[in-house]
């Protein structure tokens, strides 16, 4: 039996999907970078749009409607559907921007923009040091009110300005690529570099915390062509220091870049960068363009969007991603080493590693190997960048001794707590690393220090509360999200977060059942999301028993959940935007 007959497509239509492709031949691994272009002109994803890209690439509508589906970013609009507003505002109400009102801001904005302006309550967009953020449409609004926000949407104002980060000529005149000048001309050993970085014992700063040594020659070891994934999707509540260094010395991290693909023989690089960058994607594009003239032998690279997906951080999702898919993690065994991008080996890393590369590696830089692996305290070894977000004085990236304790870090380098807050908890590691009480504030923070309690280091997010707020709503607005971002593929993921979700409403936790639930999705689910979402919700049940018990009880020092600065109860989960070495 025939299906029904397909109504023929526009010329309209073919039209849209022509100007998506601009010009190129079509290709099936750029369809995410298509999908962009179409949204960008049209203001959402139609369906007539989609099934002319469809015929365009050759594939099945399906293949393109499923991606398209799959991104939150991505508005799709069914067949005599209505479009979005032309203007979207998002305000962020993860853990910062919650402890900060970000809820109230996007209630408040709702009534005040009207109708004509869409006001959505989104996940991180990495800005945590600012909270509460606005985005309106693509410029981003730092410690956001009504009054700065309703500003800014009358302005006409809808795209963040560049940075003032340190470009190529003045990094070059600063001595900048002068090491990847010697790699390039063989006047520095290839094997050298490798050890250097063993003997600093740089591990991957995404995330995993992998021996960055070991990573470049279980590739090297794998057979040509070999390529090279850079994973700039930070997308962990509490982590922007891959924004920080993006923004301000860039060509440290590609001169890094371009010493690792020389070294480990990469035939083709490929950065995917987060789509709450947008400044820093086209600041990327610019400084790249400036090295490739400069270089014109270097291998091709390509700089490919996101489209708000957490998951993608997750090194195998990402791959998916760039490869033109939805970002759902692969099983593994084989790992991307050995299968990777377009199943080559693949050389994965996060921006931040790739930029520490030139101090450890050019003995005449200040640090070189032997001083980046003097640095360290409590018997750490190296340096290490916090991304400290909450209830401080002074937010930011910190760069200081691995090892430090949190209690150091805020008295020598976020000015304190804020005024009226004292310390009652912490994430150590963003939203999915747990959270400890502030008898534990002196543990140090570095790589497998914190797995005793239950928790990990992470990328180095760290989210400080006071006792005007509450560990059981900050654990519940981390399984939100969570909820919100599982890609779906395995059920205790999918299942579980929404399930934990819904037994956190409770005003007493069954914590039988919860811990039973948890250890099933973190022995059960296919990659880190649902491993670690458990994490803050058994770090309450562990340190702050009190808060769960029975009605709900205030923090210490007697806040009441009806404060005005305790945290806001977390949205149900809805849906935008995550890890790796």
């Amino acid at each position: 039996m025939r299906g029904p007959t397909r109504p023929p497509l526009s010329e309209t239509a073919r039209d849209a999907a022509r100007a998506a492709l601009a010009g190129e031949a079509p290709r099936r691994d750029r369809l995410i970078e298509y999908l962009h272009r179409l949204q960008d002109a049209h203001g959402a994803l139609h369906a007539g749009h989609l099934a002319a890209l469809a015929e365009a690439l050759q594939l099945a509508r399906a293949e393109v409607f499923e991606v398209a589906t799959f991104y939150h970013h991505f508005d799709f609009v069914a067949e005599g559907g209505a479009a979005p507003p032309a203007l979207t505002v998002r305000v962020c109400d993860s853990l910062g921007c919650a402890m900060a009102g970000g809820a109230e801001l996007a209630a408040a904005l709702a009534t005040r923009l009207g109708a004509g302006v869409r006001v959505q309550r989104v996940p991180c967009v990495g800005r945590c040091d600012s909270a509460p953020v606005a985005v309106v449409g693509q410029r981003p609004v730092l410690h956001a009110d009504v009054d700065t926000v309703a500003a800014v949407v009358a302005s006409g104002e809808r795209e963040e300005a560049l940075p003032a980060a340190i470009r190529f000529d003045a990094y070059r005149a600063a001595g900048g690529y002068a090491l990847w000048e010697a790699v390039r001309s063989g006047a520095r050993d290839p094997a050298s570099i490798v050890a250097a970085l063993d003997e600093a014992g740089l591990r991957g700063l995404g995330g995993a915390g992998f021996p960055a040594a070991r990573k470049w020659r279980t590739v090297a070891a794998q057979p040509a062509p070999r390529h090279m994934a850079v994973n700039i999707d930070e997308g962990e509540p509490g982590t922007f220091k891959d924004r920080h260094y993006l923004s301000t010395d860039p060509h440290r991290f590609i001169e890094g870049m371009l010493i690792a693909a020389r070294v480990v023989g990469i035939a083709a690089i490929w950065i995917y960068i987060r789509d709450e960058y947008p400044a820093l994607r086209r600041l990327l594009a610019e400084e790249l363009e400036r090295v490739r003239a400069e270089w014109p032998e270097l291998p091709p690279i390509e700089l490919r969007r996101g489209a708000g997906a957490y998951v993608c951080g997750e090194e195998s999702a990402m791959i998916e991603s760039i490869e033109g898919k939805r970002g759902m993690p692969r099983l593994r065994p084989p790992y991307v080493a050995e299968v990777g991008l377009f199943g080559r080996p693949t050389l994965e890393h996060n921006l931040e590693t790739l930029w520490w590369v030139r101090d450890i590696v050019d003995m005449s830089a200040e640090r070189g190997a032997d001083g980046f692996a003097s640095h360290g305290r409590h018997g750490r070894k190296g340096l290490r960048s916090f991304s400290v977000s909450g209830r401080v004085a002074r937010p930011g990236v910190v760069v200081t001794d691995a090892g430090i304790t949190l209690r150091e870090l805020i008295d020598e380098h976020c000015g304190g707590m804020l005024p009226g807050h004292e310390l009652y908890g912490y994430f150590p590691g963003g939203a999915s690393g747990g959270i400890l009480p502030a008898r534990l504030a002196d543990v140090p923070l570095d790589f497998d220090t914190l797995a005793p309690y239950g928790c990990f280091i992470g990328s180095a997010a760290i989210v400080v509360f006071s006792q005007h707020d509450q560990a059981r709503l900050l654990a519940e607005n981390a399984m939100a999200f969570f909820a919100h971002e599982s890609c779906g593929q395995c059920t205790p993921c999918r299942v579980g977060t929404a399930k934990a979700a819904q037994l956190m409403q409770a005003p007493a936790w069954d914590a039988g059942l919860l811990t039973e639930l948890g250890r099933t999705m973190m022995d059960a689910s296919i990659c880190g999301l649902g491993q670690a979402a458990p994490n803050p919700m058994q770090s309450v049940l562990r340190f702050f028993p009190h808060e769960v018990g029975g009605a709900r009880a205030g923090a210490a020092g007697g806040a009441s959940p009806t404060a005005p600065d305790a945290c806001a109860a977390p949205p149900a989960p809805h849906a935008d935007d995550t890890r790796s070495a």
